[in-house]
């Protein structure tokens, strides 16, 4: 799995009611971090035994990288999802036919106490209102013996696909906020979010991978669509402003073809106790 880490001081930061948000095209996000969180879900998948669950949640299912997964190695009625963007849920239903899909958010899942023997949230922990709340959530529908699991971009340490993005804004922008405060960005902190929420067994670990782009518009372009705090960044920018941030971020990239690595931190916890 990687190294394994110790708990760390948790940060905390708004999810879904915040200004900047997901609630945009399914495309844009596809083009904007799709093209990232495909391929980690593939990472996430090999690493959870799955022969004996019978029935998984996608938490923050986005446009489906993880749920088309579980689909493939469990069927459609034994996966559900759950996201907030009306544009991902209308996505995942047309995307994945037969699959539960609704429309909530991670603090307030709409399913029974263990309902679930898996339960995963990738790259949305970071995002949500009240990182432990959400987790105990995903803690209440998963069965007793059961699995959660989280992943999130390490933007603390400069490892997630967006950091040459912020380091570049940083430096044109020093009252410029990036993600690296978000819960679970930092070493030890997602296993600390999943101990809280009274998770057992914890474990955590990194997942890597390499993403290639063309040309060094084809890497620009996607922040242009609007698609979370980057996008909202970008988008709040005027045209000179923007065009000084493209420049030299294209000039830190270098000219391409390329490879983007970004590195995850993720975290395991199981139910250890019935209910009563």
């Amino acid at each position: 799995m990687g190294s394994l880490s110790p708990g760390l001081r948790l940060g905390s930061v708004p999810r879904y009611g915040r200004p900047v948000s997901f609630d945009v095209g399914a495309d844009a996000y596809g083009r904007f971090m799709g093209r990232y969180s495909e391929p980690l879900a593939a990472r996430l998948i090999s690493e959870i035994p799955l022969q004996n669950v019978r029935r998984a949640l996608d938490v923050g299912a986005g446009t489906g990288a993880v749920a088309a997964l579980l689909v493939d190695r469990l069927g459609a009625d034994a996966v559900a999802a759950i996201d907030p963007s009306p544009s991902f849920v209308a996505a995942l239903t047309q995307r994945l036919p037969g699959v539960q899909v609704v429309q909530a958010v991670a603090e307030h899942l709409p399913f029974a106490d263990g309902a679930f023997d898996l339960t995963i949230a990738q790259l949305v922990v970071h995002f949500m209102s009240d990182p432990v709340a959400g987790v105990m959530e995903m803690a209440r529908v998963t069965t007793s013996g059961g699995t959660v699991v989280a992943s999130v971009w390490d933007f603390a340490g400069g490892r997630a696909p967006l950091s040459l993005f912020w380091r570049v804004v940083r430096e044109l922008d020093g009252a410029a906020v990036d993600e690296s405060a978000l819960a679970g960005a930092r070493s030890g902190q997602l296993e600390g979010v999943f101990r809280s929420a009274g998770l057992s067994g914890v474990r955590g670990g990194e997942l890597t991978v390499e993403v290639p782009y063309v040309s060094p518009d084809d890497w620009w372009l996607p922040y242009t669509l609007g698609v979370g705090p980057a996008g909202a960044y970008v988008a709040g920018l005027d045209s000179a402003r923007r065009e000084a941030l493209r420049r030299r971020a294209i000039e830190e990239l270098g000219p391409g073809p390329g490879v983007v690595t970004a590195t995850a931190w993720v975290a395991f916890g199981t139910i250890a106790s019935l209910r009563s």
